[in-house]
């Protein structure tokens, strides 16, 4: 099980938890610094590299939780939480979503355009159905998802049947906010 957490760009979670040991990963038959993963309770540590003896996917049939701190750079234009949870209780300005100028801007929708004009999202749901729809396997339910919304749900977050793999609601919502305050950003003309 991994948790994930999103940060500033600056954020370094070795400064923060110094003692939390850096997640691996095989690479051409060698241990490698996993991108954003650590560990929070002990695991076995590697003494040349001093990452995790054990590769990411495999300490997590085991039971180790890792915790991955995502860079997010757009929290980097903001000085406070407060800042942030008082953007997130505004209504954005969602015509914004049906413009070309905007898309290249948004965060993991920026080569979505032509879905967000078929979807053209008016609520945080709606933006986060969009998240979902852009995973592999899923853009095809977006003529369903215009017709009949809550069929179309049940599919977008149901595991995939060959690799098990399922897109949360919970990381669509969360990225969907941020697409929100990137939306304000735009309208203050600071993005």
């Amino acid at each position: 099980m991994d948790v994930d957490i999103d940060v500033q760009s600056k954020f370094d979670s070795t400064k923060v938890f110094p003692t939390w040991t850096k997640a691996a990963v095989v690479r051409d038959g060698r241990l490698t610094p996993h991108p954003c993963g650590v560990y929070p309770q002990a695991i076995a540590r590697d003494p040349l590299t001093q990452l995790a003896a054990i590769p990411y996917d495999a300490a997590e049939e085991h039971g180790y939780l890792k915790v991955d701190f995502l860079h997010v750079s757009v929290y980097d234009r903001f000085k406070s939480r407060q800042e942030i949870d008082e953007l997130v209780k505004l209504e954005p300005n969602w015509t914004l979503l049906q413009l070309d100028s905007t898309h290249p801007k948004l965060f993991q929708l920026s080569k979505h355009g032509d879905l967000l004009k078929t979807i053209k999202p008016r609520a945080i749901d709606e933006l986060g159905d969009c998240m979902a729809l852009i995973r592999p396997g899923k853009k095809t339910l977006a003529g369903l998802y215009t017709k009949q919304r809550a069929a179309a749900r049940t599919l977008l977050y149901a595991p995939d049947p060959e690799s098990g793999y399922a897109f949360k609601k919970s990381h669509a919502l969360a990225y969907a906010y941020v697409v929100v305050l990137q939306l304000h950003l735009i309208e203050r003309g600071q993005l």
